[in-house]
């Protein structure tokens, strides 16, 4: 969000949005969720925790709640290794009631990829989610994509990890 008011400068702004773009695709983005798709990625996670909203955090541009960021795990074991001291670890039964509380509120689902892992759920607005205000605002549309295939995607991610694990 620091360099993306650049992207409003001439000449500068172009090559800004490319680099942001290119980021984007490679390294770290967001998928767009139906509430479906949510649910089936709540179900195929091997371990689950809750955590405040990192965009809410940090901009607090409203009065959505904060602690419906769903972490995503291959196994539990991974969580155990990756979870932050503020994640609660919850149940699938918890994840879906966060997801439908955030549904109800009308809050945007995706998906976060961070260097081929994927890590969370989050249920943001769109006053504050940097991905969805990235791509609105400043044209940086490759933070936030729609995948038709994003269950098939994670489903084979967690196979690969819990593969690679049991070796």
């Amino acid at each position: 969000m620091f360099f993306a008011p650049l992207t409003r400068i001439p000449l500068l702004g172009r090559l800004v949005r490319n680099i942001a773009n290119a980021y984007g695709r490679s390294q770290h983005h967001g998928y767009l969720l139906t509430p479906d798709e949510a649910k089936e990625l709540v179900m195929l996670a091997g371990g689950l925790a809750s955590e405040l909203c990192t965009c809410r955090s940090v901009f607090q541009k409203c009065n959505n709640p904060r602690d419906n960021e769903i972490l995503l795990a291959a196994s539990r074991h991974i969580l155990e290794e990756t979870k932050s001291h503020d994640a609660l670890e919850i149940t699938p039964e918890k994840a879906l009631e966060i997801l439908q509380d955030s549904q109800r509120r009308g809050l945007v689902l995706t998906v976060m990829k961070c260097r081929g892992d994927f890590y969370a759920i989050c249920s943001c607005c769109s006053c504050c989610c940097v991905p969805l205000r990235l791509s609105k605002k400043y044209g940086i549309g490759e933070v936030l994509v729609r995948h038709k295939d994003i269950v098939k995607e994670f489903r084979d991610y967690v196979a690969a990890v819990n593969a690679a694990e049991n070796h």
